[in-house]
Order: C-alpha cells, then structure tokens, then sequence
C-alpha cells in the first residue's frame, strides 16, 4: 500500500504543468453577468456558464478603481501606489511603468518553461523611440507622464516594451481606445505607421467618450476587439498540445468607452449600447473557450475571467436603472470610487482538472494575488521583492489549505485609500484626493475623515459607524500606516516604496 501511495504522488507531482489564460474585461460591473445579478437584464451565458462549471468569487477585489493601476498588480503582484503612480491612470504615449528589474507574472512563467503572450490593451506605458533627438524616458515617473506624441518614431521597434517583461509574443494597442496613438504593435513594434488623423464626437456616440488623434490604416475602433479573440484563437491553435505550455494575457479594450459594439450584437439586448457590447464580449469568450475544448486541452488549462474595475458612468447607468439593470449589482459606487462598486468585480476561474464545478468562494481576494498563485502552481518561492502584495489562491481553487489575506487595500482614482479587514472597512482622508493633474480635488460636501462600514450589515456603505467604534478605527488605520510603510503587505523583509519627488498628499497621514 505504502508503494502505491508514493507512486500515487509522484505521478500527480509530474503531470504536464497546466495551460493558463488570464482574461481582464476593461469597466465591466460585478452586476453585468447574470451570474452575479438574479435581476440582470443583460445575457451572458457564455460566461454565465464558465461560473457554472468552475469557482465564482463573490467577494473578489481589484487593487485599484481604475484601469492601469490595476494592471500593474495583476501581472507584478505589488499595490500600484508603491510606484511613482499615486493616481489616476497611464496614457497611450506615457513612459512604461514596471521596471525591467520586476519580476512579472509573464518573466516568472517564461522562466519555468512557458510559452508567453500579451494580446489586447495594454494600459501600462512604453517606451518609445523618439524621432529628432527629443527626449525619452525610460520609465514612468510622477515628473514624466508622457512623451510628444508627434515625436513617436513609429517606424522603429521600442526602446523597451512588453517583451522586455517576460512576454515571447504581443499583440496589443498601447491604451484604452480613446487614448491615442491608435495603432497595433507586434511585438513590440507598429503594425503600420499612423498616417491619417481621426475624430468622431461625442454626439456621435452618447455613451461614450471621443475618439481623437494619430491612426493608422489598419486600426478600425470597432474591430480592435474581434481582432484580439481571433488572435487568442491562433495562438491557442498553434500552441495547444505542444511541449511547452502556454501563458495568455489577454486584457481586453471593452466595455470600456468608446462603446462599439457591431453587427450582429448591435441593437440586439434591447437596453442600450453598452449592454450590447457586454453580450458582444460574452459571446466572444465562448468562442475562446470552444477553441479550446476542440484542441482538447479544456481540462488542463487554467482560465481567469475578471474586470479591471468596476462599470463607468459612461455606460449610461441612468437608462440602464431605467430598464431594470444596475451594473453594481447590490454595492454602491461605480468605477473610480472607493465604494464596493469601484473595485468589487466578478471573477470566475475554470480549471476542470482540478476545480470541483458549482463552487462559490467568499474569501476576500485581490487581483494582485495572481503572481503568488502562480508561484504556488508551479512551485517557486518568491524572494522579499517579488510580489509584495500577492497571496497564493492556489488553497482556495484546489480546496486544499489555507488562504492566508489578512487584510486588502483599496485605493481610488484620486488616490484615496480604503482598508478592509474581514467584515469591516475604513476609508480614510477622503477630501483629501487629487486629481489628474496633482491638484486637490473639490468634494461636492466635505466628507468626515474617517469613514468606516460594516460590510456584514450594511453592504450598501450607507451608514458610517466610525464614531461608535474610535478602537476600529484606529486598528484598521495603524493596520494601513504599517503595510504602506513596510513596502509590502505580506510577510517577509521591509521594502521600499519607490521614490517621487513631489508630495504625496494620501500618505501624508500615514507619517504623522
């Protein structure tokens, strides 16, 4: 018996590592899957069904409200506000923000014997070549947030891009599809050069905002995202089955304005523009997931779908209220805020080999915990500056040991900063956020400076209980000052926060 046992686990020690796709929708609400929302008026059954047969995350948390920051901690497991990005988001012609010298979740799995592949929107700055001798920097910083764009060499490769981050191929756009320069980049240079100038209005498109600068020939707005599916299904046709397995990143450019879904999808949920495009989206995914149960490797491939943030009011929430639908579901708050609806957002993971179909998870996650699941999977130890802020969900997907979040920080578009310790959350300094352009934010009334909410009774964030519970408060804020100091949530050695050289008015408490 005892033979048995041991040959047993040797052979589960030794079977193939798993395929791994990681899909991040861009703006899509926890309330727009039907999955989530028992009144949602928008079909997705695709995605409905990927639930179904795998693990739906209920309590499930991006690190940031908005779309960059989010992104840097999916793919480095570190909070974004350790990087001079304290708020708000890149831009198409911004520098690149993580470093060469980080590890990624791409470098980490190209390391063990991956294929890798960045497809879709990637929101994270890059580092062009510049045309003229005009300066060019090579990193993000809070004194560079972009480059002339009308400097852009674009028919030379970057100077450093997403293959420089452990990634073998990439198919991308280099932001959101309002943020110019509208070309393809594959691997790590333009597709054809930008030679006409674009601008459709914002009467054109209600629910959305304009599209306006540099295009190429090749980019068509309403084809970017069918462009990225049909490119996922090659790659996976082309890498299934062979020797090494293979990484996908796949961030796609939708829901996000401006909204644009096509025929056949257009007209066709009968609530508007944004719910089309939402059901465009689901149906696109189950073409990705039919490819591959027909390449036969279903059962060994690890697919995350997620959303980068929670729905934007450019969905036109007023007529989707009015129909019925409310893409936050039962939370308060929308993309940008600190509220639930901000940063609660669906997560659904599907992994037949290994996770039991039907099973829904409360464990409060965070999407930087992809990079020590990772680790976990295939059995790396992350070393003190690698991973900061990520904690393996590998015990909560196998239903084999223990999660170990202790807490989740949260943090909005003006650089606000939300903590959430089991049931309770408190958000602090709320008046004192910034905007885009590092000035201080007007609030339409002034906020207390604490605000703390039972999530067990009051999900809806109504009722602020910080002046019944001062011992709360002031646990959950040195709780907060400790992780930002430390440079890291998890356990392990102190590290630094990257350097600015202007003031940071949201840490400014945390020094005081």
């Amino acid at each position: 018996m005892f033979n048995l046992i041991n040959i047993k686990n040797n052979a589960i020690a030794q079977s193939p590592k798993p395929n791994i796709i990681y899909i991040l929708a861009d703006d899509l609400g926890i309330g727009d899957l039907t999955i989530y929302n028992e009144n949602g008026k928008i079909p997705t059954p695709h995605l409905d069904k990927m639930g179904a047969e795998g693990m739906k995350f209920t309590d499930a948390h991006t690190s940031s409200a908005v779309c960059t920051p989010t992104r840097y901690g999916i793919l480095t497991g570190r909070y974004n506000w350790r990087t001079p990005l304290k708020e708000f988001v890149t831009w198409g012609n911004s520098p690149i923000l993580i470093k060469e010298d980080r590890l990624t979740v791409a470098k980490l799995l190209q390391d063990h014997g991956y294929q890798t592949a960045s497809i879709g929107k990637w929101h994270l700055g890059l580092n062009w070549t510049m045309k003229n001798n005009s300066p060019d920097y090579p990193y993000f910083s809070d004194r560079t947030d972009k480059v002339d764009i009308n400097q852009i060499d674009f028919s030379e490769p970057l100077k450093s891009g997403v293959l420089n981050l452990g990634f073998d191929y990439t198919y991308m756009i280099p932001a959101s599809l309002n943020m110019p320069p509208f070309v393809y980049l594959e691997n790590d240079k333009a597709t054809m050069i930008p030679t006409q100038k674009t601008e459709r209005k914002r009467s054109e498109y209600p629910f959305s905002s304009w599209i306006k600068g540099d295009v190429s020939d090749d980019f068509v707005h309403e084809q970017v995202l069918p462009t990225f599916v049909d490119k996922t299904i090659s790659y996976i046709e082309e890498n299934a089955n062979k020797e090494k397995p293979f990484f996908i990143y796949l961030p796609l450019p939708s829901p996000h304005s401006p909204v644009l879904p096509i025929a056949p999808w257009k007209g066709k949920s009968g609530v508007n523009e944004y719910a089309d495009f939402v059901m465009m989206v689901d149906e696109l995914m189950g073409d990705i997931f039919k490819t591959l149960k027909e390449q036969g490797i279903e059962e060994n491939t690890l697919v995350v779908f997620t959303s980068d943030n929670g729905c934007s009011s450019t969905a036109n929430i007023p007529l989707l209220k009015k129909k019925g639908h409310n893409p936050s579901y039962i939370y308060s708050g929308l993309k940008g805020s600190y509220l639930e609806g901000g940063h609660r957002v669906p997560f659904l993971v599907k992994w037949p080999e290994k996770i039991k179909p039907n099973t829904v998870c409360n464990a409060t996650v965070c999407t930087t915990d992809f990079m020590a699941t990772i680790a976990d999977l295939i059995d790396y130890k992350l070393k003190d500056n690698e991973g900061e802020d990520s904690y393996s969900m590998l015990p909560l997907l196998t239903q084999n040991g223990a999660y170990k979040r202790e807490a989740t920080i949260h943090h909005d578009k003006l650089g606000v900063f939300a903590i959430r310790k089991g049931d309770w959350k408190l958000i602090v300094s709320p008046n004192s956020g910034v905007d885009a352009a590092g000035k201080p934010a007007k609030q339409k009334k002034t906020l207390p400076e604490y605000i703390l909410y039972n999530l067990k009774t009051d999900v809806k964030e109504h009722h602020n209980i910080a002046a019944k519970h001062p011992d709360k408060v002031r646990a959950l804020k040195d709780l907060l000052i400790q992780q930002i100091k430390e440079g890291r949530s998890t356990p392990g050695a102190i590290q630094n926060n990257d350097p600015i050289s202007s003031p940071w008015p949201q840490a400014e408490f945390a020094f005081h």
